[in-house]
């Protein structure tokens, strides 16, 4: 059958499953940050270091988006989630800093391998609503950001930090049920070997223009996403909150986002990709500020608001690739991924620099205004 020809949702929803699992693994740095930060007595820069550390590998997107559109990459999709959490979940038994730099970079290559043939899978199986299934995707992602921080809490209070690698058998049973439903999906037959194709060279030159734009959306909206995703647990803690106050913000953040990337991707359909981000860019910064002047739970209605705009922007970026990249779109996507990453780590850096210079609650108040700078790359995309 030719999968182009319409939505198919169980598929769509298997690839969704394997990207939650994926992430509520991936995503266990935040919440643990304050411990970490106590147990290794670290500096907001050395902290933001780990989360560069864990992002770092994703330059290697392009080469992998080529050997996904020569070659299938099912096992690395089935694999990854166990990889991931077995990385991340000995976090808490590193004796040292190196050690747990050393995990976290694995964990960086584990979610680089999984997340490069995905999308494209994603598409194969959309049909014309590419949209939709990106949201579907990128939902998986988000939900997966919400039980990860309360899931290794809840494990923190049962075990202790370093009894949190339990978690463990989870993924593994997770990879059985993704080898025995994924084995036969092929990703690039429908790509491979075709004589129209044109030069790795040319398609790279060609596509610059585009990608020099989603460089700059994705860097300014990053640093306020990298100031939340990163840093909110011990923001709360900061002010005066405890560690399961912060977890609870955080996954309220992400439970938001993942209602954001359910809605926008599949709202893009219908207006139009640029108009969507226009509406979630002009919003996203004043909803920052105004949470950033509030204290306590009577701000959550507004980071929960917040997330539903600010993390709805990647399935409608995803789309964009996707509508751009008809020919090599495993490596269109490992571009975007590249450039993505990439803002994402220059942003946790500069998080972090901000954080231990001007303090953290003065790096939220301007992480919103930078995030201004997204709006005029939106303007110049084309229809």
């Amino acid at each position: 059958m030719n999968t182009r020809e319409g939505f198919h949702t169980g598929k769509v929803m298997l690839i969704s499953f394997g990207h939650l699992v994926h992430d509520t693994y991936s995503s266990f740095l935040a919440p643990l940050l304050p411990l970490l930060i106590e147990k290794f007595s670290l500096s907001y820069s050395l902290a933001s270091l780990l989360g560069l550390l864990q992002r770092l590998p994703n330059l290697l997107n392009p080469f992998l988006g080529l050997l996904a559109d020569r070659m299938g990459m099912r096992w690395l999709v089935i694999l990854s989630p166990s990889i991931t959490a077995i990385a991340m979940s000995l976090a808490g038994l590193a004796p040292t800093y190196t050690v747990l730099a050393i995990l976290l970079l694995i964990t960086g290559i584990s979610t680089a391998l999984f997340h490069v043939p995905t999308p494209v899978m994603v598409r194969k199986v959309s049909g014309d609503q590419i949209g939709k299934g990106m949201s579907w995707y990128m939902f998986g992602g988000e939900i997966a950001r919400t039980v990860g921080p309360l899931m290794v809490l809840g494990a923190v209070s049962l075990w202790g930090l370093e009894g949190i690698w339990k978690l463990i058998p989870l993924a593994l049973a997770s990879s059985v049920l993704l080898y025995v439903k994924l084995r036969k999906i092929k990703i690039s037959d429908e790509f491979r070997n075709k004589d129209d194709i044109s030069g790795l060279k040319e398609t790279f030159r060609s596509s610059m223009p585009f990608f020099i734009l989603m460089t700059g959306i994705t860097f300014f909206r990053s640093v306020m996403r990298a100031s939340l995703t990163t840093f909110l647990p011990t923001y709360m803690t900061l002010k005066g909150e405890t560690l399961w106050t912060g977890g609870v913000f955080l996954s309220v953040l992400e439970l938001s986002g993942a209602a954001g990337t359910l809605f926008w991707g599949y709202y893009s359909d219908r207006i139009g990709r640029r108009k969507a981000l226009m509406i979630i860019l002009y919003s996203a910064p004043a909803l920052m500020f105004l949470f950033s002047i509030m204290d306590g739970w009577i701000s959550l209605p507004v980071l929960a608001i917040l997330g539903f705009f600010l993390l709805g922007t990647t399935p409608i970026l995803l789309a964009l690739t996707q509508d751009r990249g008809s020919e090599r779109p495993a490596f269109f996507n490992s571009m975007f991924l590249t450039v993505s990453f990439a803002s994402e780590a220059a942003a946790v850096m500069i998080a972090g620099g901000l954080a231990d210079w001007i303090g953290l609650e003065m790096t939220f108040h301007l992480s919103g205004i930078i995030s201004i700078g997204a709006i005029p790359f939106v303007y110049m995309l084309k229809k």
